[in-house]
């Protein structure tokens, strides 16, 4: 786990912002008053001056200007923007992803891209060895015999990989580039737990998606397209994927409108800057932090900095699962509620059938939306991409979400807390003490 106390109080690490756009990089004062715009628009915030100088030292991702950012809540909203890119695709479609089933939904991204691979668009998709270790090789094998390009992210076969086999290491990243001109990144695997249809808009959707995962991704254009590319082409060449040709892949960069973003990716080898940014934003914050996390399973140091922010007047809201499909991440978040709530952090527990999304907002105008959870595993193990959005406009869209979310929640409150029962007790104990190896 990255010592985030180390980063965060080591003055060298703290440089200006470099701010990028269509055209290049801008310069440092070109690279302020961009700054100090966005400022004048949220109010004075520190997540504007303090964080983003520090983030900017440990990531060396830079702010890239010009970009349009669509917030995508749940399958059916991120499948419909995804296959509608995949039909309007001319020259490549790039796919990273954890899981991709061989069901209804899986079956029909299939058929999608096998029908534009025989049109001439190159079609390379990673996926995961582990996330995808239940769907068929045959599924695969129909895919390659179009002429999709195919990789597994470490196969846990360790005979398919020699000296190379890494079975604790998993590529938990959800990406899709079209073209080099527009990516779909966030939580969402390629899969029927998602959403039950594509095409028909519930009349009732607050209850539909109780029925199904909850989730959240983004659809993003613009000149930081780019930085996710990069991120797929280092996976795809470092697991043996065929040589791709730079021309092909990045397109000279367009003006798309006017949200700041970053691109975080993180991989085992290297301390997460996407956790460390985010325990930097909060300990920033000045007025609220709104996080939604699907396997909530913390160390310290994010305990310390959500009761830091509480303590000290910020609005902290957690909305968590309900229900869950991993029962001892679900236990391990709960030992944690006694001390977040007396320390005044407000916790909601989602009642539908899954919440999955991994996103934060801060004061209303930091937000992230991306795969990487709060538990050790996919800080410490996991290769994870994360996309940092700096706007007033997304960020009210997010807290807009949030809220919305909260309607379909139910809020743990203190005392009743405190009348759970010894057993429980006893799992949340037993839980707790395994976090780092969850």
């Amino acid at each position: 786990m990255p010592n985030s106390n180390a980063y965060i109080h080591d003055r060298s690490y703290y440089h200006r912002p470099k701010v990028v756009s269509e055209q290049g990089p801008l310069s440092a004062s070109e690279s302020k008053a961009i700054i100090e715009r966005l400022e004048a628009r949220s109010g004075k915030t520190d997540i504007l001056g303090r964080h983003l100088a520090f983030e900017q030292a440990i990531s060396g991702s830079p702010l890239v200007m010009g970009n349009k950012v669509t917030l995508l809540e749940n399958g059916g909203e991120t499948y419909r923007a995804m296959l509608a890119a995949i039909e309007g695709a001319t020259h490549n479609i790039n796919i990273e992803t954890y899981i991709f089933d061989d069901d209804k939904i899986g079956n029909e991204f299939a058929n999608a891209l096998i029908a534009k691979q025989q049109q001439g668009v190159q079609v390379n998709i990673i996926y995961d060895g582990w996330g995808s270790v239940l769907t068929r090789d045959s599924f695969f094998e129909r895919m390659r015999s179009s002429g999709i390009r195919l990789v597994k992210f470490d196969p846990v076969d360790p005979f398919a990989t020699g000296f190379r086999w890494s079975p604790l290491h998993r590529d938990h990243r959800k990406l899709m580039v079209v073209d080099g001109a527009l990516a779909i990144t966030g939580g969402i695997n390629i899969s029927a737990v998602y959403s039950s249809g594509l095409t028909v808009k519930h009349e009732k959707p607050s209850e539909e998606v109780l029925k199904t995962w909850r989730d959240t991704d983004v659809q993003v254009e613009g000149p930081v397209v780019p930085e996710f590319q990069e991120l797929f082409i280092a996976n795809w060449e470092q697991q043996g994927g065929a040589p791709l040709r730079f021309a092909d892949y990045f397109r000279a960069p367009e003006n798309k409108g006017y949200e700041i973003v970053r691109v975080l990716g993180s991989v085992p080898e290297e301390f997460s800057t996407i956790y460390v940014t985010l325990i930097s934003a909060i300990r920033n914050a000045e007025t609220d932090v709104c996080i939604t996390d699907a396997y909530f399973a913390p160390d310290p140091q994010m305990i310390e900095a959500l009761e830091g922010a509480a303590r000290r007047g910020v609005d902290v809201r957690l909305l968590l699962p309900g229900h869950t499909n991993e029962p001892l991440i679900g236990a391990a978040a709960r030992s944690n509620f006694s001390e977040l709530l007396e320390a005044g952090v407000k916790i909601y527990l989602w009642q539908g059938e899954m919440l999955h999304a991994k996103t934060a907002t801060i004061d209303g105008v930091w937000s992230t939306v991306g795969s990487s959870n709060l538990d050790w595993w996919s800080i410490a193990r996991n290769d994870e991409i994360n996309t940092v959005v700096l706007s007033v406009r997304f960020g009210k869209e997010m807290d807009a979400s949030f809220m919305r979310d909260l309607e379909n929640s139910r809020q743990i409150e203190f005392a009743q807390w405190q009348q759970r029962s010894v057993l429980e007790r006893i799992e949340e104990a037993i839980s707790g003490s395994l976090e780092p190896l969850l």
